[in-house]
This record gives C-alpha cells, structure tokens and sequence, in this order.
C-alpha cells in the first residue's frame, strides 16, 4: 500500500468519526453498490438473452438513449420505476433482501447510531461494496 493510499484511508477513517459525514457516506456507499450490481445483472440478462439496447428500449417504450445510457454510463442513477420496467421486460423482477448479519453489523448499525466502533474497518467494508468487491467479512 502506497503511503498516499495510505493516507486516503486515514482521512477517510478520521472524517468516519463525524456522524453526519459517516451517514452520508454509508448510503452513498450503499446506493452505488446497489445500483451497479443491479444494473450489472440486468445487461448481463439483457445480454443473454440477446436483446438490443433498442429493442428493450422499444419493449418499456423509451428513448432509446435511456437504455444506452443505463448499460454504458460510468454513473448512473436510474429510478427505481425504469430499473423494474427493465427487468419485467427481461422476465424479471427487483426484490429486496435482508443483509447477512455480519453485513448489518457493519453497515446498518453505523448507520442508525451515527458512530462506527473501527471506522477503518468500516471504510474499507464500504470501498469493496461501491466496487462491487465481496464485502470482508470482518468489517
């Protein structure tokens, strides 16, 4: 580890032990794993299937852009409504499922106290979430 990734997580650490600052960070964290593992699925479905970005435009009657831009934009934030247009239209559907336990102890706990016991911990358990990397189990 490099002494500038180093010192990257110990100001991401530091600034961890601000409870606003931790909130934030944990939701966006957990928005864009989300959002990318969903999206990730749904093109490799759309893909398997071998549907067009345009015909599965066409199938939830949308711009054709709409569906370019959710398989191929480095940051997206598609609503809810069009991920489960996209999925229906792939013979799918969005659940929500419960996190492992070791997984609300790290995440869901921080978050609804507004403190972290080991913020390193935590912040690297968040970085393999926003990068799609299996979460530590130690976090």
């Amino acid at each position: 580890m490099t002494a500038e990734h180093s010192a990257f997580w110990d100001d991401l650490a530091e600034d961890l032990h601000d409870p606003e600052f931790l909130r934030h960070y944990v939701v966006e964290s957990i928005r864009i794993g989300t959002i990318d593992r969903i999206v990730n699925e749904l093109d490799e479905a759309r893909d398997a299937a071998d549907l067009s970005k345009a015909a599965l435009a066409r199938a939830i009657s949308a711009d054709p852009a709409v569906v370019r831009r959710l398989f191929s934009a480095k940051h997206v934030n598609p609503t809810l409504g069009t991920l489960a247009e996209v999925a229906a239209a792939l013979g799918m559907r969005i659940t929500l499922e419960p996190l492992p336990p070791a997984e609300r102890k790290s995440v869901t706990e921080p978050l609804l106290d507004g403190r972290a016991a080991d913020t390193q911990a935590l912040a690297q358990h968040l970085s393999e979430l926003r990068n799609g990397t299996s979460p530590s189990a130690a976090a």
